[in-house]
């Protein structure tokens, strides 16, 4: 665990709003220097608990956002989390319930690449029991959200901080955006020299793409909080069951939660899918007893504890 204190929080949900601001205008934002900023987010990325990564909007590729949940033969299931881990089209994997279920953020950029992943290789993988797979239809939180004990500044801190972006909007992504993409998923606030190199481009043009890729509202900035690291030790998934034609008003209502840090809707029978951070089983309790249970509309909910983090906003952890 690495101690933060309230400045350390104010940079991190300065860092959500705009993941490449300047240290010095954060600094300036939140009345410190900008050495002082720097330092902070050293010490927070080098002791594993925040990272700024680059994301794309997967609703604008082809194969769009999908949730995949897998059983496995005991004993299996740490293996092939490993393996799907080590792609580059999923975003989060993590080892759930009693370790022989997976549950997986698949992001891929064309309906080629998922349907390679969903009908061929997990299908021929043998310690596979079965798959289920979800359609991402509306994200109501996460992303670019920082979640709820983060939010702390003001609405005229938060509006000095928002992006200013000069350059004309991407309307799409291109083959050659990839390797600038694979980059930024790596490091947000990777320096635009170490962006060009990755893409073979000048400076200046791997500056004026990412800016036009963020303008289209094609890539945003992700601020990776590891939520064990700062003390918050019982998460899960939640999936439940809402009418549809109140899974908009639920969804959001779910979303405002501090406790959660990704909502949507999604294809299937359970078509609320959340992901719940609490400190304790104590505050998990509470929270699935007094705030799940005043949702009128939920008809049913399973909770799946998250027991391992394979790999966290496009990165392996070991």
């Amino acid at each position: 665990m690495v101690d933060i204190d309230a400045l350390d929080v104010r940079i991190v949900h300065a860092l959500s709003i705009d993941g490449r601001a300047p240290f010095a205008r954060v600094g300036e934002v939140l009345g410190v220097s900008d050495r002082t900023v720097a330092r902070r987010y050293a010490r927070l990325r080098e002791g594993g608990v925040l990272r700024v990564v680059g994301a794309v909007d997967a609703a604008r590729l082809g194969g769009a956002r999908w949730l995949i949940r897998l059983h496995c033969q005991p004993g299996s299931a740490l293996e092939v989390a490993a393996a799907l881990a080590r792609r580059e089209d999923t975003r989060w994997v993590h080892l759930l319930s009693a370790g022989t279920e997976i549950s997986a953020s698949l992001q891929s950029w064309s309906p080629q690449e998922r349907d390679d992943l969903l009908l061929q290789r997990l299908q021929n993988t043998a310690p596979v029991v079965s798959v289920t797979a979800h359609n991402v239809l509306q994200v109501y939180g996460g992303g670019p959200d920082v979640f709820g004990g983060f939010r702390v500044l003001d609405e005229a801190q938060v509006a000095a901080l928002r992006p200013r972006l000069a350059a004309a909007p991407a309307t799409d992504f291109a083959d050659a955006d990839r390797p600038l993409l694979r980059e930024l998923s790596r490091d947000g606030r990777a320096p635009y020299p170490v962006l060009a190199r990755a893409a073979g481009w000048s400076e200046s043009t791997a500056a004026r793409r990412v800016e036009a890729l963020r303008a289209g509202g094609l890539v945003f900035f992700d601020v990776d909080v590891d939520a064990a690291g700062l003390g918050y030790h019982a998460n899960c998934q939640l999936w439940a069951a809402v009418p549809p034609s109140l899974l908009e008003e639920t969804g959001r209502e779910l979303a405002a939660h501090p406790e959660v840090v990704f909502c949507a809707a999604t294809t299937g029978p359970r078509n609320l899918v959340a992901s719940v951070v609490c400190r304790d089983t104590g505050d998990l309790y509470r929270y699935l007893t007094r705030r799940i249970g005043a949702l009128a509309h939920v008809r049913e909910v399973e909770m799946s504890p998250i027991i391992r983090t394979v790999k966290r906003a496009g990165t392996v952890h070991p």
